[in-house]
């Protein structure tokens, strides 16, 4: 594994102009550019990236196949999940593996409220879309929500807590991949790079949620890209990840809260 940066000086990059720019409904209009994409604030290479993101998918490999009997031991392989690709992105960048994360300010929050929203009322749209179309499998996750012990209800709300930290991560990562090579590589304008980066990265988080709905690749696709595309946009906005990691718990956990609430009520029956 090589060092932080290529042997040679990485390039300087000016910030995009407006007009490389999406207007300030998509991105806020605080100069503020993705990292790594362009060389800022560290200049990755071919083989990097190849390296960075098949870390990615080494994480996503763990979170898998390692049995997780309960949500205590379902830890370990959500946390390996996140650290083992920013391990190797910090391996790589050093300390600006940190660009991923911004400070998050009370307009942030808010941002992550908004884009929870946004996202619940998508995601129920398209489900009912594809529920009219196709047949469809029930998320585990949910279902299980909350028929264990307290202590293991708990485990499962900082595992799947920690996990979605993962999914952004695992989601990202490809996305600033994506754009440097379209940008940098094939030249293309940095619009461009974004929306083809936007498409792409939600194909590859539905790809990883096929086994979760038994191979059901509208649910995957449709539903959970669709979803996906909502997220994403969060960070398009924000350029940080805390964000759209807090919109994605936000959304994931008012669905698991839901089902614990309809559990118990059955329960107590």
């Amino acid at each position: 594994m090589s060092g932080a940066t290529d042997p040679s000086p990485a390039p300087v990059h000016e910030s995009p102009s407006a007009n490389d720019r999406f207007g300030h409904l998509i991105e806020r209009r605080d100069g503020v550019d993705f990292p790594f994409y362009n060389g800022v604030p560290a200049a990755l290479s071919v083989r990097q990236w190849v390296l960075v993101w098949a870390s990615v998918a080494v994480g996503f490999a763990a979170l898998i196949l390692i049995p997780q009997p309960n949500n205590f031991v379902a830890l370990i392989p959500r946390i390996l999940f996140v650290a083992i690709p920013l391990v190797v992105l910090a391996r790589v960048t050093r300390e600006h593996w940190k660009a991923l994360f911004r400070r998050v300010s009370g307009r942030d929050v808010l941002t992550m409220i908004g884009f929870a929203l946004l996202n619940l009322a998508v995601s129920a749209g398209l489900a009912l879309i594809v529920q009219s179309l196709f047949d469809v499998a029930s998320n585990e996750a949910i279902d299980d929500a909350g028929k264990a012990s307290a202590l293991d209800t708990v485990a499962f709300y900082v595992g799947t807590g920690i996990q979605l930290v993962g999914e952004e991560v695992f989601t990202m990562i490809p996305f600033l991949a994506v754009m440097y090579f379209l940008f940098t590589k094939a030249t293309l304008s940095r619009k461009t790079a974004i929306v083809v980066a936007w498409l792409l990265s939600a194909v590859w988080f539905g790809a990883a949620h096929l086994q979760t709905y038994d191979w059901n690749f509208a649910q995957a696709f449709i539903v959970i890209g669709g979803a996906r595309l909502v997220l994403t946009l969060a960070y398009i906005r924000t350029k940080n990840l805390w964000v759209s990691t807090g919109a994605h718990i936000i959304n994931d956990w008012t669905l698991f809260t839901q089902a614990i609430v309809l559990n118990a009520a059955l329960f107590a029956l």
